[in-house]
């Protein structure tokens, strides 16, 4: 920009072959700010959406500043709707996808397990969301869920294995539990114990920050 006004301080309007090639010059100067960075999709539920929190305090904002602090060049984009089921997920995907990402970070499946949904299915919704992403040629970092322990041993081991087995099949980067550190701790919680608050989702994302630039590598150049 302090380029250009310089130039035009100059009067080159009065040269006009000088004008061709400064206007040339601008064009070239302008190329890299025109260059669009790679942009990360968030699809998840409430706990990528940022119930309760502003802006800047949601996952969506304290990831884009810690990429930015750690110069990872690329944008966040946050497509999480609160209370989304993983089928809610599947519905909505090729809509989602009309302006397509270049990656994505997948968080659903909380609501299913709240809802004591059968794991089966969840897994079969997320297999099917994630064989959609990997067709596009995205790769996906998928954020891991645990059931809560009252659901009895069965539904904890099916749950408790979806991710793993989702990202051993398909490659998919995986943290394993999403609320690693922050669950059920009441200085790191909003008042219903489920959502974080600003401190838990700055834990959140510290733990979710390396594979995050990991994410960012797979990118095609």
């Amino acid at each position: 920009m302090n380029t250009a006004v310089n130039l035009i301080g100059t009067r080159w309007w009065r040269r006009p072959i000088r004008a061709m090639a400064l206007i040339g010059t601008i064009a070239a100067l302008a190329q890299p700010a025109l260059a669009e960075e790679p942009t990360i999709l968030l699809y998840g539920d409430s706990l990528l959406a940022g119930l309760g929190l502003s802006a800047d305090e949601g996952f969506m904002g304290q990831l884009q500043a810690a990429m930015e602090d750690q110069g990872l060049e690329a944008n966040v984009v946050n497509a999480s709707v609160s209370g989304d089921t993983t089928a809610d997920g599947l519905a909505r995907l090729d809509w989602t996808l009309g302006d397509p990402p270049d990656a994505v970070i997948l968080g659903l499946g909380a609501n299913d397990m709240l809802q004591g949904l059968p794991p089966a299915e969840v897994r079969s919704n997320l297999d099917a969301i994630i064989t959609r992403l990997e067709a596009l040629g995205m790769p996906v970092l998928l954020l891991g869920m645990m059931a809560n322990r009252g659901l009895g041993g069965d539904y904890v081991k099916a749950f408790d294995a979806i991710y793993p087995d989702l990202a051993r099949e398909h490659g998919a980067l995986l943290y394993p539990f999403l609320l690693e550190g922050v669950a059920l701790d009441p200085a790191l919680n909003q008042p219903d114990l489920r959502h974080p608050n600003a401190e838990g989702v700055a834990v959140i994302v510290a733990g979710v920050m390396p594979l995050v630039e990991e994410l960012v590598q797979r990118l095609d150049p």
